[in-house]
């Protein structure tokens, strides 16, 4: 079976010449590179947003501004410009590389460059790092996503806070990898009680006799795209939880979905080899995913 992920993207011969942002300058592909000392590189110190444009609006610019400032809050970051700046610096992004639509950006910010390789922040004394990645970029829609359960956990606000946007995701990207391994796309992640919680990229949802249900959110990543399907099934009438559950709830779904900036609404067809519905975009999905087409194009004409 072909191979398939929650981020890929139809191919774009305009990603060949893209131009960047990099500490308040516009910069080509070659001059887009960090000190080998950075932090983010170093030790994965940093934070990140992924925005999606559409028709000239980066889509809910304001959430994502509001979750940046807050992780840099938490872990005690100065990222050194204030909203506007942020949003100066995607537009200058966006207009160097002639974007209108169908583009997403990757905004990272890190702590900077530290003066020793060791990991203590206060040897971060040249920052911090920003960089904004945009590409030209359309969701490839292939096949739905088949995920296996992986003993990888999305854990403890005490140990690395599951809620952060941050760097440091080997957790996660070893869940991917145990997934691919069991011949999966991507991994279903359990939390520390063994309740169904997201997978390692996206925000998980399954479908339950036309009631959409999702994790408490107490372990993962609060998605922006989470939270707007949750906002739009309470204001059409789809009754939608927010609870503990587990696989057993999950394996006789009906349907089941991925959320995420990226891809907004992706279905799954497979869960641990075990068929979700018909395997195919289950209908309380499909009407989710044109709800949210049109909250996205009602704000991008605001």
């Amino acid at each position: 079976m072909q191979e398939q992920t929650t981020h890929d993207a139809e191919h774009d011969p305009r990603n060949d010449d893209l131009k960047f942002w990099l500490n308040g300058r516009i910069v080509g592909k070659a001059d887009a590179v960090v000190s080998i000392y950075d932090s983010g590189f170093m030790l994965g110190d940093g934070i990140w947003e992924g925005l999606r444009l559409y028709d000239g609006h980066w889509a809910f610019l304001d959430d994502h501004l509001d979750r940046l400032f807050e992780a840099a809050l938490a872990i005690d970051l100065d990222i050194g410009m204030d909203r506007a700046g942020v949003i100066a610096a995607l537009e200058e992004t966006r207009v160097a590389n002639g974007m209108q639509t169908d583009a997403h950006a990757r905004l990272m910010i890190t702590r900077g460059t530290k003066v020793r390789p060791f990991q203590h922040p206060s040897l971060s004394r040249s920052g911090p790092t920003v960089a904004i990645i945009m590409e030209h970029s359309r969701p490839r829609m292939g096949r739905p996503i088949r995920l296996a359960t992986v003993p990888h956990q999305r854990g403890l606000p005490m140990t690395q806070d599951p809620k952060l946007n941050s760097h440091s995701k080997l957790n996660c990207i070893l869940a991917c990898i145990a997934a691919e391994k069991a011949g999966a796309d991507e991994a279903l992640m359990l939390d520390v009680h063994g309740f169904v919680n997201t997978t390692n990229a996206c925000n998980f949802f399954i479908v339950r006799k036309g009631a959409v249900w999702t994790s408490t959110g107490d372990y993962c990543m609060n998605g922006i795209t989470r939270q707007k399907v949750i906002d739009l099934c309470r204001a059409n009438d789809i009754p939608v939880f927010e609870r503990n559950y587990s696989l057993v709830d999950t394996y006789g779904a009906d349907e089941a979905f991925l959320t995420g900036t990226f891809g907004a609404q992706t279905p799954v067809s497979e869960i641990d080899g075990r068929q979700i519905g018909t395997g195919q975009l289950g209908p309380v999905t499909e009407r989710i995913r044109a709800l949210y087409k049109d909250l996205v194009a009602a704000e991008a004409a605001q």
